[in-house]
């Protein structure tokens, strides 16, 4: 069976239309702009929101039209006939869920970024396994490194994923333990 070149991969409740697909693109640039081709597509196909086609397409359309405009360091801004557009149209044509689906989407993905940014990860094949080498950066410096030695790569991949979603809260609740009272420790006698 052949599928719908322009419906592929769009879960049921997602957007198959063009119309409907560029207003929720103009609703997401003028609720969570700055945004950039990359920020829009991973929030927007990994929801299984809209077709990759149809948004591409769309997006080309939007900046033909001065609805969008996409500055010198690639991100994408609502124009005021983009707003217009949006105030008009948003909530009518599009289904609540898709809209609020949307939104925490580029959200995450927008922390996913920043997170990584900070909590960087590195995944080498060894003679052992996959060693993760696990860091976190400040101000251009080191503050945290951990590394583990993992059985195989998939392992590897969530260990690497888990660090970038939860970095700061590992090495808070490691500071935390090291650095709380612990009880003496009993003097041997000889």
């Amino acid at each position: 069976m052949v599928g719908n070149a322009f419906t592929f991969g769009v879960k049921p409740g997602g957007l198959t239309d063009s119309s409907q697909v560029s207003i929720l693109l103009c609703y997401l640039i003028k609720h969570a702009a700055p945004l950039s081709r990359n920020d829009i597509e991973n929030a927007l196909l990994g929801e299984e929101l809209v077709n990759y086609f149809e948004l591409a397409s769309s997006l080309g359309d939007l900046q033909q039209q001065g609805l969008i405009m996409e500055d010198a360091e690639g991100f994408y801004h609502i124009t005021p006939k983009g707003l217009s557009v949006t105030d008009e149209l948003g909530f009518d044509l599009l289904p609540r869920s898709v809209r609020e689906s949307a939104i925490r989407s580029v959200v995450r993905a927008q922390q996913w970024v920043r997170k990584s940014a900070q909590h960087q990860t590195e995944i080498t094949k060894t003679a052992q396994g996959y060693k993760v080498n696990c860091s976190m950066q400040e101000m251009g410096s080191e503050v945290f490194s951990l590394s583990f030695t993992l059985p195989d790569e998939r392992t590897a991949q969530m260990v690497r994923d888990a660090f970038v979603e939860k970095g700061s809260d590992i090495y808070a609740l490691l500071l935390e333990t090291l650095t709380s009272e612990q009880p003496e420790a009993p003097i041997a006698v000889p």
